[in-house]
């Protein structure tokens, strides 16, 4: 039977009397983004240690929350809040097993309601920011979100796909301003490259599916002859687009070879050419000519 005594309350714990005692490689990209995210919003949750007592002094053995240590010593942090309770090696890694595989079975909006919840039950922003370990702009930032209905970008934001003070203005902007949203964050670089895309399509599955995230049956369905006409109408029409695109750049592509065989069958314009130091032309264009 495993047995320990409920951590009372949260305690900054030197990192280098930390023993994680079951290791586990991680995802580079995922690490990456977990170390992206604490250094911009914080430590969302404290990770949970055991204590032990040596001659030397209070030693602890990490519970749960490797990822959470690791990113705090690449952000050059030498301590760490920490859910201290008392239990045997034996039990920490029990309750490490335990705790990782129900991380894997929760949605992050399911964990992110009870912070709303608590709010409801009329604890204060900081109060559940000391309670949680969690940032105040956080907990505002959540509670804000959900009471507007916004899951997806509560999911979004959990997931460190956008930060959570772009997903408020999402939330609070009309349709027609959603776009000058995403553009004032790309110019003050809170979004860029791939994050920017993952945006763009976080905004536009919000438009079309709605604020919630919907859980599926995952058993298949089976399509109406309706359905499948319609989905092949669609594609259909964008492959009809596709070949009307690549018409149009093969005529524009054409018309820019003829007119610069023209050019160069100039003698007239061969002077200028060589005055400004246009001797050379590219290499693929060549092979066109």
């Amino acid at each position: 039977m495993m047995s320990a005594t409920p951590a009372q309350k949260i305690e900054m714990i030197p990192i280098s009397s930390i023993t994680v005692i079951n290791a586990r490689s991680r995802n580079r990209k995922q690490f990456r983004e977990i170390i992206d995210n604490i250094g911009q919003i914080g430590l969302k949750r404290p990770i949970t240690v055991a204590r032990r007592m040596t001659s030397e002094g209070p030693c602890y053995d990490l519970v749960c929350g490797q990822g959470r240590i690791e990113a705090f010593i690449a952000l050059g942090q030498t301590e760490v809040p920490a859910l201290v309770v008392n239990a045997r090696t034996e039990d920490c890694y029990i309750a490490s097993l335990v705790e990782n595989c129900a991380r894997r079975k929760l949605r992050a909006v399911d964990l992110l309601k009870d912070i709303a919840g608590m709010s409801r039950r009329g604890h204060s922003v900081p109060k559940i920011a000391q309670m949680t370990g969690l940032t105040p702009e956080y907990i505002h930032a959540i509670i804000s979100l959900i009471e507007k209905g916004e899951e997806r970008l509560l999911n979004a934001v959990e997931c460190g796909q956008i930060p959570f003070s772009i997903a408020l203005e999402i939330a609070c902007a009309e349709n027609n301003e959603i776009q000058s949203a995403l553009q004032t964050a790309y110019e003050s670089k809170l979004l860029r490259g791939r994050k920017l895309i993952q945006a763009k399509r976080i905004v536009e599955m919000r438009r079309l599916r709605g604020k919630g995230l919907k859980v599926y049956d995952s058993r298949a369905r089976p399509m109406s002859s309706d359905a499948i006409l319609k989905a092949f109408e669609a594609d259909t029409t964008k492959k009809k687009m596709l070949i009307k695109r690549a018409d149009a750049a093969k005529s524009r592509l054409a018309f820019i070879i003829a007119a610069v065989k023209t050019l160069l069958l100039d003698n007239r314009l061969r002077p200028i050419f060589e005055e400004e130091g246009l001797t050379t032309i590219p290499e693929v264009l060549a092979r066109k000519l």
